[in-house]
């Protein structure tokens, strides 16, 4: 297996999710592997276990506990007005966050992979130089292939007061806690945080430039979630945007384009990722790039150059952590061959579903109802909206909503939706049915478990009329 005229046979850039993942299951295969990762900013994990995923769930779980405390009235509970600690909140996610990184370094070291403290830069096809965290000099070594998996990270646009500004990475350390929070930006992070700071009892003014929020989800799902998120408390400015934000005694004025302002004590940009490759030396190895930085893979993410590869967000395919696993596994598969047993993998984009942990959060699998009508032209709408059952004790106003959408001529379910509580978790196990082809037929004659949510995806009979 191993290539004794190179050092290593894969080098990995980066030590997220993607990064991790091919190294670990190439070293398994039983290559030499080695991976770079600057332990001293965020260890390993990457953006998803360190400043995305795994923190921000746990914060939106937080926020959750509010609206608990509220609802259990309704079902017998008397309590004293809770009180929330920000510190604490913090302090247990940074405990959490190390242990993961430990598990993760568990991993690569037990799987046999060399891991470099150190930032790394490509000087050559097939050579790799190493900064070493803390020391002098650098360190150059030789792999027969490298993988790039340096992922993503925030872009905040050049606006006048950029430097009194926070992206989504410093968010979840915000000292002191944000009584009045703006949050710029219209995608999910945006969003999640809008709810969650909402949640945790900030006051939040969201603004975005766009005429709705989550651009690129079914538009009936985009419309409901953020009415659902304005009767939570959110201000949500749509077609707005910031023309400055100057520092005063009274906190950041947000002056507004357009006219009008918002005082906030944190400002928080969401608007958008760039990848991460900075300093890669791309250039100098002749490494394609695409106009925002990202790196062009073919199928197989190989490279123009044909021993480097790139998987995850530094691609900007989708930037799902799931899927960044996904790519990692067709690298390893097709350079140190599939395990034992099982077929070389392949990665599909059709039917990857997603969740946005909004309050209430979304999950969707599929085709918008939108992307369906162009994609299968005549198609069939099936939707539920209604109150939880929950909440008919609660005293909450939260309602659910539920789509499907379906090609007519094979009847076969391209699209599902959900606004609701644990959507992800519902949406999960019908990702299965749809990825394996389900038709319409399939989910009436599949039994619902009452009384629950998700039944209402088997028990909706009445197409919406067009």
């Amino acid at each position: 297996m191993s290539t004794s005229s190179f050092d290593f046979d894969l080098f990995v850039i980066g030590g997220g999710s993607g990064g991790v993942r091919a190294a670990r299951m190439a070293a398994q295969r039983g290559a030499r592997v080695a991976l770079a990762e600057m332990l001293g900013t965020d260890g390993l994990g990457g953006t998803c276990v360190n400043v995305g995923c795994i923190p921000k769930k746990l914060y939106s779980y937080a926020a959750h506990y509010a609206e608990a405390f509220e609802e259990s009235h309704g079902f017998g509970w008397e309590l004293d007005k809770p009180r929330f600690n920000w510190a604490t909140l913090k302090a247990n996610r940074a405990k959490e966050i190390s242990r993961l990184n430990g598990i993760y370094g568990n991993l690569l070291t037990g799987s046999g992979v060399t891991v470099f403290d150190a930032f790394a830069r490509i000087d050559g096809p097939q050579a790799v130089v190493l900064k070493l965290h803390g020391e002098a000099g650098e360190k150059r070594v030789t792999a027969k292939h490298i993988l790039i998996a340096t992922g993503g990270k925030p872009s905040v646009p050049d606006i006048e007061g950029r430097e009194h500004v926070i992206d989504s990475n410093a968010i979840f350390d915000l000292e002191p806690f944000p009584q009045r929070l703006l949050i710029v930006g219209g995608g999910y992070i945006a969003s999640e945080f809008a709810s969650i700071f909402n949640g945790l009892g900030a006051k939040v003014t969201q603004l975005y430039r766009g005429e709705q929020i989550l651009r690129g989800f079914d538009d009936e799902i985009r419309h409901f979630v953020a009415n659902e998120m304005i009767k939570s408390g959110v201000d949500l400015r749509l077609g707005a945007d910031v023309a400055a934000i100057v520092k005063t005694p009274d906190g950041l004025q947000v002056k507004l384009q357009g006219g009008g302002e918002v005082m906030a004590d944190a400002v928080l940009y969401a608007t958008g990722r760039v990848p991460t490759v900075g300093g890669l030396g791309l250039d100098a190895v002749g490494v394609a790039q695409g106009k925002g930085g990202e790196v062009i893979v073919d199928e197989q993410y190989r490279t123009n150059v044909p021993s480097i590869f790139a998987v995850g967000d530094v691609t900007s395919r989708l930037q799902l952590t799931p899927v960044a696993l996904g790519e990692a596994m067709v690298v390893v598969d097709q350079l140190f061959g599939p395990a034992a047993g099982k077929p070389p993998r392949s990665m599909a984009y059709d039917f990857v579903p997603t969740a946005v942990f909004t309050h209430p959060s979304i999950g969707t699998v599929g085709l918008s109802e939108a992307d369906a009508r162009q994609q299968h032209g005549e198609v069939t709408i099936f939707r539920s909206e209604f109150k939880a059952l929950k909440h008919t004790l609660s005293g909450s106003s939260e309602r659910t909503l539920m789509k499907l959408v379906v090609d007519t001529k094979s009847d076969r379910v391209v699209g599902l939706h959900m606004v609701g509580a644990e959507a992800g978790e519902i949406v999960q196990g019908f990702a299965v049915a749809l990825k394996a082809g389900a038709t319409k037929a399939v989910f009436d004659s599949t039994i619902g478990i009452h009384p629950t949510a998700a039944e209402e995806f088997v028990t909706m009979r009445e197409p919406v009329k067009a």
